[in-house]
């Protein structure tokens, strides 16, 4: 059977709980909520307001991790200190229980048996204080990724510092000092989101969901201070159980697109093979291309 991949052209708070409601399940437990929580002067991220009645309709916990990149980059997120007091800024403290996974160590490695690149993926390892998982993605473009969406939340997003420089350099190092000299190939490296990401989704198994929202599609992600503006018009709100097809989705929904800024955005997603993460993870199986799009 094809995964159903649910998808409205409205966008707003309350779509998105009816798209989750959609989908059938009750995230069981102590629900993790993994968010893009905006670097530092990033315009394009959406905020906690927008995903307020979502988090609070599942009782969840904001969850983040820090990130590999250092001060160079402009941002701020790389330490547990100064992302905590971005993350309040932000308002997500205002309105929900947020935890940095990795704030404390050490780490939780997770073995990737049948991993493309990577033997083993380290995560914060509060992670084993949930009992679930609702993924919420802003999708849009990435500078090195080619996109970010659900596979990218699940990859980079649930990884410690050190599991994010073991998939920025394919497993070659765990320290983010080093990760940039040995940074993966543009084969490579989606095939190590897509391996990290198995990995949180085999954690999770049948205790995870899937929301895409497709607004404010910049061709660079949420981690930047300083983003280009959005490139093409918003396209909607997708949701799922299956990452894969959700972010396939999503780009075929670009794909289809009249809209003028699509060539900018595909150029950005090609340019670094982004379409190969997706590719990866269906072959690795824990997710397929093919879905039933139900519009709502």
């Amino acid at each position: 059977m094809k995964a159903k991949v649910y998808f409205s052209r409205e966008i707003s708070p309350e779509k998105v709980l009816a798209m989750y409601r959609a989908l059938g399940v009750d995230l069981p437990g102590k629900v993790a909520v993994k968010v893009h929580s905006g670097e530092k002067g990033n315009q394009n991220f959406l905020r906690p307001e927008f995903w307020r009645p979502m988090v609070e309709a599942v009782h969840g916990t904001i969850v983040e991790c820090n990130t590999a990149y250092g001060d160079a980059s402009g941002g701020v997120r790389d330490h547990t200190q100064s992302h905590q007091k971005l993350l309040e800024e932000h308002g997500w403290t205002k309105y929900f229980d947020v935890d940095l996974m990795d704030a404390e160590g050490p780490d939780v490695v997770w073995p990737i048996p049948g991993g493309k690149v990577l033997k083993e993926n380290h995560v914060g390892k509060h992670i084993l204080n949930y009992d679930s998982m609702q993924v919420l993605a802003h999708f849009k473009g990435h500078p090195m990724g080619g996109y970010g969406g659900a596979l990218k939340q699940l990859a980079i997003g649930c990884a410690s510092r050190a599991g994010k420089a073991l998939i920025h350099s394919a497993g070659k190092t765990d320290d983010r000092y080093e990760t940039w000299q040995h940074h993966a190939s543009s084969v490579a490296f989606p095939e190590a989101m897509a391996d990290a990401a198995s990995s949180v989704v085999a954690h999770f198994q049948g205790k995870i969901a899937f929301i895409n929202v497709m607004k404010n599609l910049s061709v660079d992600c949420d981690c930047c201070a300083v983003a280009e503006d959005p490139c093409m018009k918003d396209i909607g709100i997708l949701a799922s159980l299956d990452p894969v097809a959700i972010d396939q989705a999503c780009i075929d929904l670009v794909l289809a697109s009249d809209d003028p800024g699509k060539a900018h955005f595909m150029e950005r997603v090609n340019s670094r093979n982004g379409i190969h993460t997706i590719e990866a993870a269906a072959e690795l199986g824990f997710g397929a291309r093919e879905y039933e799009l139900v519009e709502m």
